[in-house]
């Protein structure tokens, strides 16, 4: 069986009237979900808030789920428009950190993921690439923002991403072009060396 057979075997349980199986697809996706929340809320309690009012209004949703796309993607969806409606509501901009926690719940910085040569200059450098990388993504139009985080952090796949932000493929690659474009752009000057820097 398939991880999405399984995902929606335990939909169709919930539909038939288990609310206890409702508790193994919160249990299954809460940390993937907050991760992915909370690279637009910053405060982690404010995190858990928004995870847990987007798990009640796919709750209230299910019935209405037909399976015509994976559950996870269907949750993802519903996470996205309730912590666009937050910020809305509490007129924030949402802010990346560098920081993040992994499926085990351990804290994992995004430097970490730069190959490390454990020399102060290279140390240096890799911070200043996260930074300048989480900058770039915090300051790209929301629709970017959305699409490269769905597939550079969660690794979704174009077909799932279009799902999740209701929109066309062609319209997700544009989007994830256009903003790896935008982050290239914003990284060039830390990694084209200096015409006539002296040693």
């Amino acid at each position: 069986m398939s991880e999405r057979e399984i995902d929606q075997e335990w939909v169709r349980r919930v539909q038939h009237g288990d609310k206890h199986a409702f508790d193994f697809l919160v249990k299954k996706y809460q940390r993937r979900l907050a991760r992915l929340l909370s690279r637009f809320v910053r405060d982690p309690a404010e995190v858990e808030d928004v995870t847990q009012e987007a798990f009640v209004k796919a709750y209230r949703a299910l019935p209405s789920f037909r399976g015509e796309s994976a559950f996870y993607t269907w949750l993802y969806r519903i996470g996205i428009n309730t912590a666009k409606n937050y910020l809305v509501a509490a007129k924030q901009r949402p802010i990346l950190s560098a920081d993040f926690e992994d499926e085990d719940g351990d804290k994992t910085s995004a430097g970490e993921q730069i190959p490390d040569l454990n020399t102060p200059e290279t140390e240096y450098m890799n911070r200043q690439i996260v930074e300048t990388v989480n900058q770039a993504v915090a300051t790209l139009p929301e629709d970017l923002r959305t699409a490269i985080t769905l597939r550079e952090m969660e690794g979704l796949s174009y077909e799932d991403i279009a799902i999740a932000m209701d929109c066309p493929i062609g319209t997700v690659r544009s989007r994830i072009f256009r903003a790896r474009d935008a982050i290239s752009a914003q990284l060039k000057p830390l990694l084209t060396p200096a015409q006539n820097k002296r040693w």
